[in-house]
């Protein structure tokens, strides 16, 4: 019997058995979008940051040629950020939108930023193509992206003026971010009643290397499992990506709440999974090797992720638009105990543009 792609992801995190580990690459902080499928399928960045079918159909585009085993959106870090009042340039066709202007300057001016809304331009594209890839591909988990309560706030105001606040007005500090949680679990509710089957949560900037042990258990956790948990009440679920180093917090991440923890490649995957059994680890292809490396090597660092213990294989990060497709498919590949050599010997490998621009999408 054929397992989906969606059965197989959401067997992992309600930890249930499964044929073989999902291989995915979530979106937004962790961008699935590549040059290649872009130029292929027609479908490309800025215009797929504020047109819905745009959007739609590159992810579309990525799971079709990478052969990735879901779809998501959106494919960055902003669309919350500019919700809540802040500006963006929505970059080029190479580069990702950013925040050139924050709309707080001083933390305590928060109660003045607007609330998240489903009317707002970015939010409504975000929520259409959830539906229509929901309604393109059933059996593929949808992920839904959201960036994290402490990288939601530092792109509000500037980084700086926001840990110092963390340090010397934490009243105020933390009623901001209770604010900001709040209009992340809206949108990521939104997202969910859109026909999002996954929201992935993603804090660069709420690591242990930049905040401490201390500050990363009693402020980054609280408010993730917060969103957590409100994620799940609505249906949902939830996997948690977290960036650097996690050393000095593995004692700290046993209570997130999260059943799926995402780790970067400079942490060793076998001692996050030695150190919280119970949960599913996933990663952590190095993004470099993806974007750098052959597809034999990817292949190679898939293999080592899955052996180590990753209970979903995906790139430790946001992969860089100029990523070959065949290596993306080479790191999917190596899940389903297929390597380069194996598709060249069986013909199954697509080898050139002429090959890209002539697949259809669905």
């Amino acid at each position: 019997m054929t397992v989906s792609e969606k059965t197989r992801l959401i067997s992992v995190l309600e930890g249930r058995p499964v044929d073989r580990v999902p291989a995915i690459c979530p979106g937004g902080m962790m961008n699935m979008a590549v040059l290649e499928v872009m130029m292929a399928t027609g479908h490309r960045w800025p215009q797929a940051h504020i047109d819905p079918k745009e959007m739609a159909m590159l992810s579309l585009g990525v799971k079709h040629l990478g052969e990735i085993e879901n779809v998501g959106v959106p494919f960055c870090m902003t669309v919350e950020a500019e919700a809540l009042g802040a500006k963006v340039f929505l970059g080029t066709e190479s580069t990702e939108p950013r925040i050139v202007e924050y709309p707080l300057k001083r933390i305590e001016d928060w109660e003045n930023l607007p609330s998240i809304t489903e009317e707002h331009y970015r939010v409504s594209t975000v929520l259409e193509a959830v539906r229509i890839l929901k309604g393109s591909c059933p059996e593929t988990p949808v992920i839904g992206n959201i960036t994290g309560p402490i990288s939601l706030a530092t792109s509000l105001i500037e980084p700086m003026e926001f840990y110092k606040a963390l340090r010397r007005k934490p009243e105020i500090a933390l009623r901001f971010l209770d604010f900001v949680t709040d209009n992340l679990i809206f949108f990521a509710g939104a997202m969910l009643r859109a026909g999002a089957d996954v929201i992935n949560i993603a804090d660069p900037s709420g690591t242990g290397e930049i905040l401490g042990p201390r500050a990363f258990s009693e402020v980054v956790v609280p408010y993730i499992n917060k969103i957590t948990e409100a994620v799940e009440a609505s249906s949902g679920y939830a996997m948690v990506h977290i960036c650097g180093r996690l050393g000095p917090v593995l004692a700290e991440l046993s209570k997130l709440k999260s059943p799926v923890l995402s780790i970067d490649a400079v942490t060793s995957l076998r001692e996050v999974k030695e150190s919280l059994p119970g949960k599913v680890v996933m990663g952590n292809v190095s993004s470099y090797l993806l974007e750098k490396g052959t597809p034999e090597k990817v292949a190679v660092a898939a293999m080592t992720s899955i052996k180590q213990g990753a209970g979903i294989l995906a790139p430790a990060c946001g992969i860089g638009p100029r990523t070959p497709v065949a290596n993306i498919r080479a790191m999917v590949r190596a899940a389903k105990g297929e390597g380069p050599s194996e598709e060249k010997r069986q013909g199954k490998g697509r080898t050139g543009k002429e090959d890209f621009r002539q697949a259809p999408l669905w």
